[in-house]
């Protein structure tokens, strides 16, 4: 039986196949980058016309009542809870990632009085590390970082926060966060993990494992559009201790006094500043609908089954692919990344085919699996082109030499 043969097989026993009609994929395009942009769910389209043309152009600024958009943040976020292992009141859609690593961390050291140090790893996406060194520019805290298999000595007295990436961007390895939840408490830390390439795609228990702080990510595999929300989780039992520095007036506790002095919202709803972005936040509830009315567990199911097919379909077809990510698939995320000198062009190429992977500095090919829509013929496709142009050297052309602004 021929590869694609194979791939059809699986398909026609896809429990989720028919989730796949629910989101806009263009003709001709085999789409492996979920884990950077979610596709359109159909659904987004008529919501957002009617948030615009409805709510906005016709209820207008009674809309922040009759259509209950005050409570858009708070809505989202319990919606996100469950796909993550918390409570509803844990959760809140708010702000980017990046925004919410400020405020979390910030937060966090205010609680570990006479310690400073924020602990991650060399190689964690780089606006982990980069808000961690803002806020040490300022003097609120000190960087350390330490390889994977040494963070756990590397928790001493010093530590106020581990701050990790569940799931690695680049080689989709994923930590234990039980053990190190628990390694860090052991030593006094807090602990915030970074879910940008877990929420929606992997099995997450904030709450079992005993986490501290959570952010993720909108508009990866929860399919909220570019730059959509992201998300923020704090564990209730740190809700009245917990103080962010961005005291913006979304997080007060009573925003419509208008007093002159700041007093913290109760509970996660402290988690916000600013004016929520309506129509982003409209778009990223119907992708979380989605994936919610799926669950989690077929969803890492059929991504666990479709990683096997693909990692095996390359050992065969693209020996000369390194692959780079864990073998197991229940110690990766749901993409599959390998190393190769030309892996931008090769990334290139493929586009160039209509099969959309992405490319990670200085020499990684990654292809993500959105099992909520990406076919086993889709994989078998990429993998099938991909040998072609091994073959064939196609990728030495020099259009896919030149590298773009954004890669």
């Amino acid at each position: 039986m021929s590869l694609m043969e194979q791939a059809s097989a699986l398909d026609a026993q896809d429990d989720l196949r028919k989730y796949r009609a629910r989101f806009e994929l263009p003709e001709g395009v085999t789409y492996l980058d979920g884990n950077s942009l979610g596709a359109l769910p159909k659904q987004t389209q008529a919501r957002l016309a009617d948030v615009i043309a409805r709510e906005w152009g016709q209820d207008l600024i009674r809309s922040w009542n009759t259509a209950d958009w005050i409570n858009f943040p708070q809505r989202v976020g319990a919606k996100i809870a469950p796909l993550i292992g918390a409570q509803a009141d844990e959760v809140i859609a708010c702000d980017s990632v990046s925004v919410n690593l400020t405020k979390l961390i910030g937060g966090a050291l205010k609680m570990q009085s006479g310690r400073k140090v924020v602990l991650s790893e060399p190689g964690n996406f780089p606006t982990d590390l980069y808000m961690i060194e803002g806020l040490a520019e300022q003097g609120m805290a000190e960087q350390r970082v330490a390889q994977r298999e040494h963070l756990m000595e590397a928790l001493d007295e010093d530590v106020a926060l581990l701050l990790l990436t569940h799931v690695h961007y680049k080689t989709g390895a994923m930590f234990d966060m039980a053990a190190l939840t628990k390694a860090a408490h052991d030593a006094g830390a807090l602990v915030l993990w970074d879910l940008s390439h877990s929420g929606g795609a992997v099995p997450v228990d904030l709450n079992g494992c005993n986490a501290d702080f959570a952010v993720g990510c909108g508009y990866k595999y929860l399919n909220g559009g570019p730059g959509a929300p992201a998300y923020a989780y704090i564990a209730s039992r740190h809700h009245e201790r917990f103080r962010q520095p961005i005291t913006g007036w979304m997080g007060h506790k009573a925003p419509f006094a208008f007093s002159d002095s700041y007093e913290p919202a109760d509970g996660v709803d402290r988690m916000l500043a600013g004016t929520p972005p309506i129509l982003a936040m409209a778009a990223l509830e119907c992708g979380v609908d989605l994936i919610a009315e799926i669950g989690i567990a077929p969803l890492v199911a059929k991504s666990r089954r479709m990683s096997n097919f693909f990692a095996e379909a390359m050992r065969e077809h693209c020996p000369q692919m390194k692959p780079v990510s864990p073998p197991d698939a229940e110690q990766r995320g749901s993409q599959l990344s390998y190393q190769h000198e030309e892996a931008y062009a090769i990334c290139q190429a493929l586009i160039a085919r209509g099969i959309i992977g992405d490319f990670r500095a200085p020499d990684v090919l990654r292809f993500g699996f959105a099992p909520a829509y990406v076919s086993f013929e889709d994989t078998a496709n990429a993998v099938l082109a991909l040998a072609e142009i091994l073959e064939t050297g196609e990728w030495d052309a020099p259009e896919f030499k030149q590298r773009a602004a954004v890669t």
